[in-house]
Parts: structure tokens; C-alpha cells; sequence
């Protein structure tokens, strides 16, 4: 493991997790400490697992991406679990959390491993 990649990859996990819980709030609705807190933890731990992770994909950008489903399900269900928002039923909530997860664990890979040149062993 090289501790350069899992470095960047969690700290970029952390960024992502509150970009997240920027956009989760903006919406108008209120949201609790406990989602917060699953949103922003989920997000750390798609960038941790990204940074210790040894499973070799042939191509970077779908590693990140499967790293982000697997890791991006524990949030979706924590999402759910919260009350329902009115215009935004617990399904879409889930959708979008697993979707949105994909996204952030590409890009937490692209910036590991392209930006920072920080590859898996």
C-alpha cells in the first residue's frame, strides 16, 4: 500500500463528503445530524477504501467506479432510513445517493491517480 495514495484518496474522500452535504442542504430541506454525518462519513470511507484498495480493474476510472457502488451502498440505505421529503420520496433518495456515489469514487480515483500520479501498486 502506498501511503501517498491512501492519504489523497481519503482526504479527497472528506472534500467530497461535505461538497455532498453542501448540496444535500441546498435543497431547502432540513436535514438531520445523523444523515449529515452519513453523508460526509460515507463519502470518507469510498475515498479511504479507494486509497487501500488492492482489487485490480484494468483501468483505473472503473476501480473508482465499483469502489463507489460497493462503498456507496451503506449510504444509500442510511439515506432512506431518514423521514421522507416531500418532491423527493425515499426511492429517488436512494437512486441518487448510489448514483452520486459512483461519480464521487471516479473521481476521487481520477484525482489519485491521474492529478496526484499516486497508482495502486
Amino acid at each position: 500500500m502506498k501511503t501517498k495514495r491512501l492519504i489523497i484518496a481519503t482526504f479527497f474522500g472528506i472534500v467530497f463528503g461535505f461538497v455532498c452535504y453542501y448540496f444535500a442542504s441546498s435543497g431547502g430541506g432540513d436535514i438531520s445530524t445523523m444523515l449529515a454525518i452519513n453523508i460526509i462519513l460515507g463519502r470518507t470511507m469510498i475515498g479511504f477504501a479507494i486509497g487501500i484498495s488492492s482489487f485490480k480493474i484494468k483501468h483505473w476510472s472503473l476501480h473508482g467506479a465499483v469502489m463507489g457502488l460497493i462503498f456507496g451502498l451503506p449510504s444509500a440505505f442510511g439515506a432512506v432510513l431518514g423521514p421522507e421529503q416531500p418532491n423527493f420520496p425515499h426511492s429517488m433518495m436512494f437512486t441518487w445517493t448510489l448514483v452520486m456515489g459512483i461519480i464521487y469514487g471516479f473521481l476521487i480515483e481520477l484525482i489519485t491517480t491521474v492529478v496526484f500520479r499516486a497508482r495502486q501498486e
